[in-house]
């Protein structure tokens, strides 16, 4: 351990120096993009809510609802987001993927409106437009307890207290 510190000493400082003044940049740097917070809350992650539902507080897996990594072992889909023109054929081929009967959830105000990106060219006016929606879950994001009880009611299973 003495060697490695010696060593470490005798090497010296390895990273350059703070730089006194800012940077020059390159004239179309347009610097930080600024999110307008009328338009779009920080942090929006319906997918994130989702993950939320296999922890301890939730446990989703105690009612039999599990998230699946393939499409062919999965009863269902859950849409979060807005649905690109450059997603279009990926969700196409998972929904043709997913074995019938099979139960399409849109979850978020993206996934079941076009939520910010509606009427857009590059994005669909929200998945209802693209395939049969079962269940639409509103919010930006919704809440994990929402979701939980989305889903419980469309399977008919007795929501939890």
């Amino acid at each position: 351990m003495l060697r490695v510190i010696t060593e470490r000493l005798r090497q010296g400082r390895r990273t350059i120096a703070y730089p006194k003044a800012a940077p020059v940049l390159p004239e179309r740097f347009r610097g930080r993009p600024v999110i307008d917070p009328a338009a779009c809350k920080p942090g929006c992650a319906c997918e994130a809510d989702l993950n939320v539902l296999s922890t301890v507080v939730f446990d989703i897996g105690r009612f039999g609802i599990e998230f699946v990594a393939s499409p062919r072992h999965a009863d269902g889909l859950v849409v979060t987001g807005p649905v690109s023109r450059n997603m279009l054929s990926a969700l196409l081929a998972t929904h043709e993927a997913t074995p019938d009967p099979k139960i399409v959830v849109a979850c978020g105000a993206c996934a079941v409106s076009g939520g910010l990106y509606a009427g857009f060219d590059e994005t669909s006016d929200g998945a209802a437009a693209l395939l049969p929606v079962d269940l639409f879950i509103p919010g930006c994001p919704p809440h994990p307890a929402t979701i939980l009880d989305g889903l419980m009611r469309l399977l008919g299973l007795p929501t939890p207290d």
